[in-house]
């Protein structure tokens, strides 16, 4: 009796081994997932940019998922280069850092995969209500004591900028806050809360005439260049968005908001 269903479970599976090889079906042996390699778009990229690329960077998000629609990009982390640090540096999670300056992107160095690259420039302009009701023509006027102006914090690229124009044009500017981005100080000028504000060129332009801007003559003598870098651990879709900001369709975009070539 055993002779006879050892020789029955025999024939079986030599008739499904037929069956098998005739389907063209082989059994698949158990996957490590973790052995799977990295494919394009398999993350999340989580990108912290200074508040001034706002605009600028929703549009480069935009047009990047177009090109490579399996990407998945979290909300972009807007605010300034100095918070951002700061959060990246307590352990934040962030694929991308895009800097307003160089001491905040150097200040995140033991975080870099590789070396950062400059990507635009900007300068600076005076916000002011649309009319310019206070009359202001230069950065020499900032000095009257009537005028309520608004800065950034000094830690913050746009203060810091904001503090070599003051000391290069020798004046002495009291502001009535300092605010920790420059959207902050915008926003000040815009809601009439201030007379006066020191902001980028683009932020005046993003406005579109709810406030204006009054040029500095000594800006383009301080000009700040924004540097871009991929963090450790990123994945490897991250290399791909930095070298779209690099490209000549990224710099056109960029240009097209008013920021100069880095």
């Amino acid at each position: 009796m055993r002779k006879k269903l050892f020789l029955g479970a025999a024939i079986s599976l030599i008739l499904v081994g037929s069956v098998s090889a005739c389907s063209g079906f082989v059994p698949s042996a158990p996957t490590d997932s973790s052995s799977k390699p990295v494919v394009d778009g398999d993350g999340t990229l989580r990108i912290f940019a200074a508040a001034s690329l706002t605009e600028s960077f929703a549009e480069l998000v935009a047009k990047f998922q177009e090109q490579h629609p399996g990407v998945k990009i979290a909300p972009v982390n807007f605010d300034g280069s100095a918070t951002l640090a700061t959060q990246i540096n307590e352990g934040a999670p962030a694929d991308i850092f895009a800097s307003a300056d160089s001491p905040n992107m150097q200040a995140v160095a033991p975080e870099i995969d590789g070396e950062p690259e400059f990507f635009a420039s900007n300068v600076m302009e005076i916000a002011v209500s649309p009319g310019n009701p206070s009359g202001i023509r230069s950065i020499r006027d900032l000095e009257d004591p009537k005028l309520q102006v608004v800065v950034c914090a000094s830690a913050v690229p746009c203060g810091a900028l904001a503090l070599k124009i003051f000391g290069l044009a020798g004046v002495t500017v009291k502001p009535v806050s300092e605010e920790q981005n420059v959207r902050a100080v915008l926003a000040k000028v815009e809601a009439r809360e201030a007379d006066a504000g020191l902001v980028y060129a683009t932020d005046v332009a993003s406005t579109k005439g709810s406030v204006e801007g009054v040029a500095i003559s000594i800006a383009d003598q301080v000009r700040n260049k924004y540097p871009i870098a991929t963090m450790k651990g990123a994945d490897p879709i991250a290399k791909k968005f930095v070298e779209f900001v690099l490209s000549s369709e990224g710099q056109a975009i960029l240009k097209k908001y008013g920021f100069g070539s880095a």
